[in-house]
């Protein structure tokens, strides 16, 4: 019950990377905190997390700086709490952008041998591959130029980190060219919405005015996280395309405050019939689908080796609009026997992909909404795998109580 070692994630005077933020920071300020959870490299001791934002979110007037060690990956010496290397995937957050997983423990070939690495995913939408034993970007990095913010006192970063490989695996910007076009009316309301806010990301900070921020406040990736096949060497991730508009209030005491958490939406009414078919208030996201990603991403090619859309709204399927995917919670989990189970997708189904092809092999729809990741489990020599069928939290469809098992085999 002793406590064996502590590391402040704002550092204390004296320690390293206090400049990174105003003086008295770690008195004042909050957040940096690694509510993701951990994973552990047993044979090296070391001990990775990934951090959340800076406190507080949208507005960091009062916490100039990168603020280390905020939106890091962070290894850790598991015996003794000292830092081995960190690798900042955001700078000077505004935007909600914490890392919502830890980094996944995994390897990669790299001219002919295995090299040791870690794969953080993050709600931006990229997936920095990280040398395990020094934090070194396999692929590189690049600074790239970010717009500055309008808003009086703040400090934008004004560069933030892009992975050189694997792309994006959700879109960095909503303009003209993105906006929806599911119908003629729904295209000609989102550029009506973007005419009147600001819309120049990558990286564009919240403004008075509103900005449309995409990846959304939800991803890009989610606190599920990712999942990893040692076998042919590859990590799937689910993702959304939900943007949001950032807009800053300000305050009587003159500082400023954010006015909520608003979906950049179609605007378009939602009637009876979107409404029973899980369509939300302000309508379908204001950018062109698809809307939540299944992604396999080839670590050693740092490529996708596959993409498709993950989860479907029936009543445009029905209107023949090609699958749109849904934003999705709720991770996967790949087998020896080279399948992908994830539910996640709001239309309530529970899938199972080809891991190798992404082909859908097989679905059934759950009593509500899987937004759990699934687990896998073998008794008296029969594997089965296994959902919790909660429905109900942000997805905003009916709630359920279930855990639904389905066992594995050709009968």
């Amino acid at each position: 019950g002793k406590e064996v070692w502590r590391f402040h994630t704002i550092p204390r005077p004296g320690e390293e990377f206090g400049d990174t933020w105003e003086k008295d920071a770690w008195r004042e300020r909050g957040g940096a905190n690694p509510w993701a959870g951990f994973t552990v490299d047993v044979d090296n001791g070391i001990l990775f997390c990934a951090t959340g934002s800076a406190g507080p979110d949208f507005y960091g007037a009062g916490r100039k700086g990168d603020n280390l060690f905020a939106n890091c990956v962070l290894a850790i010496n598991a015996r003794t709490g000292k830092r081995i290397w960190h690798f900042q995937t955001l700078h000077h957050d505004l935007w909600d952008h914490d890392n919502p997983c830890p980094p996944v423990v995994s390897s990669m070939k790299m001219d002919g041998r295995d090299v040791p690495v870690v794969a953080q995913v993050t709600k931006t939408g990229y997936c920095f591959i990280l040398e395990r034993l020094t934090g070194r970007p396999v692929f590189g990095v690049k600074e790239t130029p970010a717009p500055p913010s309008d808003v009086p006192g703040e400090a934008a970063s004004p560069t933030q980190p892009v992975p050189v490989k694997p792309p994006p695996f959700s879109r960095q910007k909503v303009d003209e060219a993105q906006a929806s076009d599911v119908s003629p009316e729904i295209h000609r309301a989102v550029l009506a919405q973007l005419a009147r806010l600001r819309h120049d990301g990558p990286n564009a900070p919240p403004s008075e005015r509103g900005t449309v921020i995409t990846p959304g406040f939800h991803g890009g990736a989610t606190w599920s996280g990712a999942s990893f096949d040692p076998v042919r060497g590859v990590l799937f991730i689910n993702s959304n395309d939900a943007p949001y508009v950032g807009t800053l209030k300000r305050m009587k005491e003159g500082h400023y405050e954010p006015t909520g958490y608003s979906y950049f939406r179609d605007g378009v009414p939602v009637g009876p019939e979107r409404e029973k078919a899980g369509g939300q208030q302000g309508g379908y996201p204001g950018i062109k689908p698809p809307w939540g990603l299944l992604n396999a991403i080839d670590l050693s090619r740092g490529d996708f080796a596959w993409r498709i859309p993950l989860g479907e709204f029936p009543e445009l399927t029905a209107k023949g609009v090609p699958q749109t995917g849904t934003e999705n919670f709720g991770g996967t989990i790949v087998t020896a026997g080279g399948l992908v189970f994830i539910g996640g997708s709001k239309d309530e189904m529970f899938h199972a992909f080809d891991a190798e092809s992404g082909k859908l092999l097989w679905q059934t729809r759950l009593p509500a909404g899987g937004y759990a990741t699934p687990c896998t489990y073998r008794v008296a020599g029969k594997q089965y795998v296994v959902i919790a069928a909660g429905g109900g939290g942000k997805e905003r469809t009916k709630s359920g109580d279930s855990f639904v098992a389905f066992a594995l085999g050709n009968d």
